[in-house]
């Protein structure tokens, strides 16, 4: 592989603290790397430096000299004042960039949406972030260079810029190097892995997956004294094993290797006890909405009759569109806000709290230390049948004894974040909602907090963009797909993306989803053409048909649902063997309903 560029001997210090020493390293043809590290250990630092962004204290940067290298910083450096336009092309004219098949296609995946004679300064900071990629990804690097590309971007946003980066190039031409707390982009898109910590750069083979493998495996041979880091890291990786086929089944991943390493760990939960912890916390009744409809302002309706059950210890994830409604759903199910129709009902016993993405709430408490603020609230916690004081909670999280007596006004984004989530768990909550829980957090934090709230026995709901959190912590993932609809997704964050292209083809509404496969049934494919009378009352003929058969679905996972509770709660313990013979009629059901939505969502769609 031909070297692409690559620094000697890098050494950078901040005040007294040195993040780099004497890093040497290169970037190859073919590499697509990820950089992974905690908060300040100096990825972004090492990205600059590589990309003459900034200069090193001692060292130097080489690259050959006819590379050409692409650069998206994780800050905002658009011109506020310029049109989208103007920002992505400048001055070209349409037709220079529009007979380019791979500009159009950049443009249909990322900015389609987006008023092309708008101000930059007037759109949200998703569209920012996106018409940024869209600047730099039309142009024809040779090493492109990405800071936190995921920040502000939704699921299916993400998912496309995955799949634009795995296309880009042949696999032997190109570079990549992406600075990135998404773990599931990480092991997606990336070949090879740089952990930077304490002043080096350590190289892996892999994307993530491989990555938790291989550092668990260094820090067993040397006998480093993590030991509290080193379970983390292997309750991972138990989950990667056992709850990830598609991930760990790649070559990279030794699965001899990984299955020895585990083999004592137990699952991340313990899903019935903690169901039943719930239960005896918040009795049978915690947050319903039935029929709720909601509109507010002049515009139409942001939910139409949607219905919600929420159960003791349910763990649920929401995806969807910007705009759809998402952090609208929290506020509502937090009593923030009233339906304009319908019914809300609340369990007598029900506390929620709820983890905002701005994290104002700490502003009351900016002059206090960190220690401070969870000592207010309480001293002891028991997390997963431990009891911790606040100082080990604090320490479990991330914050170390020297950081644990900073003022809340001294914290970075990711840190106040996790003092806030600390707050919320330790005034003992029974449902607990997070929306966008993830942002400005390393992968390190990120596994610390999954295994807080492994442990914790209440209701959660999750809004979240990034799919590996999602898998990680809820049991299952509903959509709103912007049309006032809450819909079940039995098939997680794949199904979502197959119901967001199957729409998107049926309206023919981007280059990007024209070339999505078609949605199964026969609607989808009648919808690109003219429609006649003949074939809507034959698309209204094919929904009443699905909802039977999906009604009649319903009502068999009702009754196994019912049968796993009774072998459950048997008079001579769980009867395991019962449980998943019915666990596994349980999920053919919910492949069957996976199919029939699909093939409903053509068809209504098509009479749309």
């Amino acid at each position: 592989m031909a070297h692409l560029l690559g620094g000697e001997n890098l050494t950078v210090s901040f005040a007294t603290r040195t993040v780099l020493d004497g890093v040497t390293l290169g970037l190859e043809e073919g590499d697509r790397i990820g950089v992974v590290g905690r908060n300040g250990d100096g990825k972004s630092t090492l990205m600059r430096l590589l990309a003459g962004r900034s200069t090193p204290d001692s060292g130097r940067v080489t690259k050959r000299r006819d590379v050409n290298v692409g650069f998206l910083d994780q800050s905002d450096v658009l011109d506020g004042d310029l049109s989208v336009g103007r920002a992505i092309v400048g001055d070209a004219a349409d037709h220079e960039w529009a007979a380019n098949p791979a500009i159009r296609d950049i443009m249909g995946g990322l900015v389609e949406d987006v008023d092309w004679h708008a101000v930059v300064s007037s759109l949200s900071g998703g569209q920012r972030r996106r018409v940024a990629l869209a600047k730099l990804l039309i142009q024809p690097h040779d090493v492109v260079m990405l800071d936190e590309p995921t920040n502000h971007l939704d699921v299916e946003g993400v998912a496309w810029l995955a799949e634009h980066l795995t296309t880009r190039w042949r696999p032997a031409d190109g570079g990549l190097l992406v600075v990135t707390h998404d773990r599931w982009f990480l092991d997606e898109v990336c070949n090879r892995t740089w952990e930077v910590h304490d002043g080096i750069v350590e190289p892996f083979d892999g994307g993530y997956a491989a990555y938790v493998l291989a550092r668990a495996e260094r820090d067993r041979m040397a006998a480093v004294v993590e030991g509290k880091r080193q379970n983390l890291i292997k309750k991972e990786l138990a989950w990667l094993r056992r709850g990830a086929p598609a991930r760990t089944s790649k070559p990279k991943f030794r699965i001899e290797a990984a299955n020895e390493l585990i083999s004592d760990v137990p699952e991340p939960r313990d899903s019935l006890a903690l169901s039943k912890m719930a239960t005896a916390r918040l009795g049978k009744d915690v947050l319903d909405l039935e029929n709720v409809t909601l509109q507010l302002g002049d515009g139409g309706p942001i939910f139409k009759n949607i219905t919600l059950r929420l159960a003791p210890g349910e763990r649920l994830g929401l995806v969807g569109v910007n705009g759809a409604g998402k952090t609208t759903l929290l506020r509502l199910l937090n009593s923030e806000i009233a339906p304009t129709s319908g019914r809300m009902k609340r369990g007598k016993t029900v506390q929620t709290a709820v983890l905002s993405q701005e994290v104002r709430e700490l502003d009351d408490v900016a002059d206090l230390r960190v220690i401070e603020v969870i000592e207010r609230e309480k001293r002891v916690f028991s997390v997963g049948g431990r009891e911790l004081s606040a100082g080990q909670l604090v320490e479990q999280l991330g914050f170390s004894n020297q950081r644990q007596w900073t003022p809340v006004r001294d914290l970075s984004g990711g840190e106040r974040r996790r003092l806030q989530l600390l707050r919320l768990l330790v005034g003992e909550p029974n449902v607990l909602m997070l929306d966008e829980p993830t942002n400005d957090l390393d992968t390190d934090t990120l596994a610390a907090v999954e295994d807080v709230l492994d442990g914790w026995p209440g209701t959660l709901v999750v809004v979240s963009h990034d799919r590996y959190l999602l898998e990680r912590v809820t049991d299952h993932q509903m959509a709103l797909l912007g049309d006032g609809k809450l819909r079940d997704l039995p098939g997680g964050v794949d199904q979502y993306l197959e119901l967001r292209k199957a729409a998107l083809q049926s309206a023919g509404s981007s280059p990007a989803a024209a070339q999505a496969p078609a949605a199964a049934g026969s609607g989808a494919g009648a919808a690109s053409g003219g429609s006649s009378e003949a074939q809507k009352r034959e698309a209204r003929k094919d929904l009443t048909r699905i909802e039977r058969q999906l009604g009649k679905l319903s009502q068999q996972a009702d009754r196994l649902q019912a049968q796993m509770a009774e072998a459950t709660n048997a008079a001579g313990g769980p009867d395991f063997e019962v449980l998943a013979e019915l666990n596994t009629k349980l999920q053919k059901l919910g492949t069957e309903q996976e199919q029939l939505e699909e093939e409903w969502l053509a068809a209504s769609e098509f009479l749309e």
